[in-house]
């Protein structure tokens, strides 16, 4: 018998949200990326434009400041997405992180996201 593995859903990291869409803004992403429900994002503070976390980064990427909605694929001009940007509880196993995101980089995100009213909650 074959082993078929889901996806993760869109929302499906979400416990409960603000009502009438008060948690979700649509933002600009950057080119060129597939990102699934549940990615950590960031945003350049030069253009304003979204990109997943990455903590090394010194541009503004560094720094949480959201969850995308749903899997969003970019061309070469980049393209619009919407994030939990507010005013939410999530599953915290269900999020995607960066590859390689240390404990302590994990922890000051998730302060980050805290600080907007985004509480991670345990399954």
């Amino acid at each position: 018998m074959s082993v078929k593995t889901e996806s993760v859903y869109t929302g499906e990291f979400l416990v409960s949200e603000g009502n009438n869409g008060i948690s979700r803004e649509q933002v600009p992403f950057a080119a060129n990326l597939t990102m699934e429900p549940g990615t950590v994002v960031a945003r350049a503070s030069d253009n304003g434009i979204y990109s997943p976390l990455d903590p090394a980064a010194a541009d503004g990427t560094e720094s949480a400041v959201g969850i995308l909605y749903a899997g969003k694929v970019t061309d070469a001009s980049g393209g619009d997405g919407v994030i939990i940007a507010r005013l939410a509880e999530v599953v915290n196993s269900l999020l995607i992180w960066p590859a390689g995101i240390s404990d302590e980089q994990k922890a000051t995100a998730e302060e980050q996201l805290a600080g907007l009213d985004i509480i991670l909650r345990s399954e």
